[in-house]
Formats: C-alpha cells, structure tokens, sequence
C-alpha cells in the first residue's frame, strides 16, 4: 500500500511555460524512484486560453491523474479562480503575491504568497522557478536535486543563466523553509531511478526497437509527437522519416516501402486516418503488412483538437470497403504502447495484413514512469514466411522461376510466400484489384465467380489462427463482485483505480475486464467471463457507446450499464465510483459524469 500519494497542479496561459516546471518536477520524482502520471489539459491556441497540468507521483502505482489536488501553483489569477475551490484541508496554494488574489480557500488550506518580484530582483520569467523551489522544499526534497535540473535544461544557455535560475531556486527554496509549514510527509528517494516517456514516444520506440526503417506522417495533433521522435532519432538510427504533404500520400508511401520488405509505419489523428483508408484496404488487398498509430481526439471533422477520446473504434472497424483481415489493439497505458508495436509487427508480417493502433491523447500525450528494466529494446523479430533475396527464407515457397511463383498461392493456412521485390525467379504483380493466385487481374475480360470467392476466402482464413497467438484477456479482481466494470483501451488505468476506491471506501465489491485486443476478438472467453457477472457496467470515452455496441454485436451480451464520458476530458476515479453507487442504487442505467475541473 501506498504511503505517499501527492499530486501537484500548475495552471496559467498558454505561454506562460508551464511545460518547463512540469518536466522538472517530473524527472526529479522519477529520479527519486517514485511512480508518476502527468495530464496536460490545454487549448488549441499558442497564446492565452488556460492550461493545466497535473502531476501525480506516487511510492506506489499511479494508475490515472486521481481525484485530488496537493499543490496548487496557479501562474495568473484565472487559474486560481477555477482551481482553488478544488483544494481541502491540508492542501497548499503558492502564487505570486503582486499578481494573483487567494479568494477563500476551505479551511486547513495552506495560503503560501509568493514575494517573487522580490526573491527575483524583478525577473518576470521566474516566477515558475521560485514556486517549483518552494513546493519541493515543503516535499523534503533536498535542493540539489532541483539544481541539478536546472543545470540540465538551461546547459545550452550557457554557465551564467543557469547561475541565476539556480539563485532564483535558492532564493525560492529559503524563503519556503523560513515562512511556509512543510507537509506532514515527505516524498521519499527509493534508491532507484525510473525513466519518464509520453505515450508517443513509447509508439517511437516500439517502432525502432521493431525494426521500424521508414516512417512518414503529416503532423495531426495528438500524434505528432511520434513523428517528432521518430525525426529526432532519424540518422542516428538509419531511419528514413518523411513528412508528406497529406494522409492519403502518407498511407500510400509506407505501403509501397512494406512492398520492398521494409518494416514502415505511421501514426495520425482520426481526421487522417480517415483519409487513409482507401489505401489500409489495398493493404488488405495485396497482403502487405504495415502499421498505422490513431490517436484519438474529440471528433468530427476537426472537432477539439487537444482533447481526448475513444471515438473512432467503429471507423477502425470499417477501415477501407470490402471484406479483408486487419489487426487492431488499444494499448491501455505508456509501457503497453512501447510493448504492443513489436508484438503487432511480427503479427502483421506473419499473417501478411495491417495493424492499427488505437491510443488516444490521454496516453500518448500524457506522461508515466517506468522501469527502464521493463523496456526491451531487443525483442524477438519473426518476419513471417518471407523469401529475401539472398535465399533465406523462413519457409521458401514456389519454384526457380517466375512462373511456378504464386505471390497470393491459396493455401491451407491462407498464408502465401511472400518474395520481397529481387528475389531471382519471384517476379510477380501486386495488383489491388482482384487477382488469381499469380496476381493476373480477373476482371479485365470475364469476373470469375469462383476465383473471387477462392481469394476472399483464402484471405479471411488467415485470421483463423491469429486468435490462439495474442494473450485473452482476464478478470481482475474477485470473483464473486457485485459489479463488473468493462473498458477498452486507455480507461484500463482508472477502472482499476475505480475497483479499488470501491472496496475501500464504499464496501462494494468490484471486479474488471479491460480489453486490449479488439480484432482479432476473444469471443469465447470474454463470453465465459461476462457469463459469470452480476451486474455489467461498461466505461468508455464517447457519446454512442461504441464498445457496447461491438461487444453486443459480436457475443451477443448486452450490458446492464454504462458510463460514458465525452466531454474532451478523462475520467477520474471518483466519476466511477459515484456512477456504479449511482447504478447500483437503481437510480439509471447510464451516467454521464461532469467534469468537475473547467479546464
């Protein structure tokens, strides 16, 4: 069990550099071993609006940006007004005496003003600095630590900026100790360090530690940030990244480099992948294997470009016209978005189809610890039944020349040899229209019925056996709970936070199925499972219930009730816990919890 568990908010404009205290403290924590989880709800504008960052840190799990406030550290006046009322008793609030006004806090708030105009000898930038100091000095965090930081982010601006921001920290970190009541516990240094990554960058590092050589996107919000990494790293790792001038280029250049055995791979927002589809079909079509990353964010059309969301599931479902085998997984949490992209790379080249990916902002904007132990950067690579031009071939096919070669061979397992462009006596088309076993088109003069049905057919039984290779999903939790909470994806986090604030503060007993892999599907066992439920409640991030409805749609089980939340912003624990007592009671069957924070 847990004994420290604190969490931390900095609000102000857009501009106001927020990011900056945000990663300090978060790499200070990590440091110290301690698990964390970083939220950043912001707007769509360069300057202005209002942002807020919660930081959450933990000796024990963090699985969500939980349900309370620790530190408030509001940058202008708007921030403490739509924050403060958040804060109970023996939470903290410091803030720039000569800007910002308290108001009322509750009582056992602590009201900690801030002379930075004096601590800083007039330095408007400051500000941040002076506050982060105070707020670790109250944690019990020893000052090196944050001179160290400093020393790390401004080592670019050279010895004399970094003096004068470690002077500002000092002058911080002094006056909290002097005027300010520490908090009854201190954050604790468990001897080891974590590494601190965003969910972007675990898809960036999946993807090259899978092998990834080619990479193309356009920039969409809220993926950009794995074109970013990917970019960064690029000659380095001998990665060819290419920005292109739309989705439906981006979609048609990493196909045309799986076509030449290249692993290839690319990530967008729903907007972009719904530019894509066309051609994730013609995958589908010539049996190419590549990866495509969605992270949702609120639709329509570009609907809120930085809030999150799980409202592309039935898009994904119904990628690109026609019947053809596609995989596609939501990872629930940043270490499972590193794991998933090799996982998902040897699928796709052994059953010779796309893979997509559906994360969201939440996770692949939102920040986490890990054990750098837990990141394995040298994962297995099984590229399949694949003849390379040297000869190797983990299961050659055909004959010595090009007309015994059947690129799309009706086999079995539906599998066909698949020759890399080169292969001597491999010679053959890859056609998107329909196509005999030896890739010649079958529509030009006369449709023949029956090849049409062999190649669908052929195509389909290739998913038969990628079921027993991806793990089932479980139950957590007892067997005999009053309720079943159901999820998919990024809510995998909060529903087990949920269960147990259920056990422990309300007396429910509450068990949960998150489901990761959507297609292919675990029909029997999460049928098994849900048989055994008393009472079926499913949370998801959208507005129709997609989840609900494919879980219907392919067990038959209809859910007892449902959570649902589509407002831009995630769910936090206490929404669960008040939406089952809600539904247990009798009250409804659907809750639409509010957000609370008016961010």
């Amino acid at each position: 069990m847990a004994k420290v568990d604190f969490a931390i908010g900095i609000g102000g404009e857009a501009g106001q550099g927020i990011a900056t205290p945000g990663d300090i403290l978060a790499r200070i924590f990590a440091r110290r071993g301690l698990n964390l989880n970083a939220y950043n709800a912001y707007q769509s504008i360069i300057r202005g609006g209002h942002t807020f960052l919660t930081i959450r840190a933990s000796d024990g799990p963090v699985r969500s940006m939980g349900d309370k406030l620790d530190v408030l550290i509001p940058l202008n006046q708007d921030t403490m007004d739509r924050h403060l009322r958040l804060l109970t008793a023996g939470a903290c609030v410091l803030f720039d005496v000569e800007k910002i006004k308290p108001g009322a806090p509750a009582s056992g708030v602590q009201v900690c003003p801030l002379p930075v105009k004096q601590l800083t000898a007039g330095n408007k930038l400051a500000g941040n600095t002076v506050a982060i100091a105070a707020t670790l000095q109250m944690l019990g965090i020893e000052f090196k630590a944050l001179e160290d930081a400093l020393a790390r982010i401004f080592k670019r601006k050279g010895d004399a900026v970094i003096a004068e921001n470690v002077g500002f920290a000092r002058a911080g970190y002094d006056y909290a100790a002097a005027n300010f009541k520490p908090f009854p516990f201190k954050a604790p240094n468990l001897g080891h360090g974590n590494a601190v990554l965003t969910g972007n960058m675990a898809l960036a590092m999946g993807g090259i530690a899978a092998g990834v050589k080619f990479y193309a996107a356009y920039p969409m919000s809220p993926s950009t940030g794995v074109l970013m990494y990917m970019a960064s790293h690029a000659r380095q790792l001998g990665i060819m990244v290419r920005q292109v001038e739309d989705e439906i280029g981006v979609m048609n250049m990493i196909i045309g480099a799986a076509q030449t055995g290249c692993r290839a791979m690319c990530a967008t927002s729903g907007g972009g992948f719904a530019l894509m589809t066309e051609a994730v079909g013609m995958a589908g079509m010539i049996e190419t294997p590549v990866v495509c990353i969605d992270v949702q964010r609120a639709g329509p059309a570009t609907g809120v470009p930085t809030k999150t969301e799980q409202g592309d599931l039935w898009q994904a479902l119904g990628a690109g016209q026609g019947d053809y085998p596609r995989l596609i997984v939501a990872p629930t949490d940043q270490l499972d978005c590193f794991k998933i992209v090799p996982e998902l790379f040897n699928l796709c080249d052994k059953f010779q189809c796309p893979g997509l990916v559906l994360s969201d902002l939440l996770i692949s904007e939102g920040t986490a610890s890990v054990n750098p132990k837990d990141l394995n950067f040298q994962p297995e690579i099984d590229r399949g039944e694949m003849i390379f031009p040297n000869g190797d071939s983990a299961n050659p096919f055909g004959g010595a020349n090009d007309n015994a070669y059947l690129r799309y061979k009706n086999t079995a397992s539906g599998i066909s040899p698949r020759a890399v462009p080169g292969v001597p006596g491999h010679i053959h088309v890859a056609p998107t229209d329909e196509h005999d076993e030896d890739g010649t088109l079958i529509s030009d003069e006369f449709t023949n019925p029956a090849k049409r049905r062999l190649m669908v057919e052929k195509r389909a039984r290739k998913m038969e056996a990628v079921l027993a290779q991806i793990p089932a999903p479980q139950l957590v939790g007892p067997a005999n709970a009053a309720v079943t909470l159901v999820g998919w994806g990024s809510t995998e986090g909060v529903i087990r936070e949920a269960v147990e604030k259920l056990a422990a503060e309300e007396g429910i007993v509450a068990n949960q199925l998150a489901i990761k892999w959507i297609v292919p599907f675990h029909v029997e066992e999460v049928t098994r499972l849900l048989a055994r439920s008393k009472k079926i409640i499913i949370v998801e991030n959208n507005f129709t219930g997609q989840f609900a409805r494919y879980l219907r749609s392919e067990t038959g089980i209809a859910a007892h009730g449902h959570i649902r939340k589509y407002d831009g912003e995630p769910f936090m624990p206490h929404h669960l816990v008040n939406a089952v007592k809600e539904q247990l009671s009798g009250a409804t069957e659907l809750s639409v919890p509010e957000h609370e924070i008016h961010v």
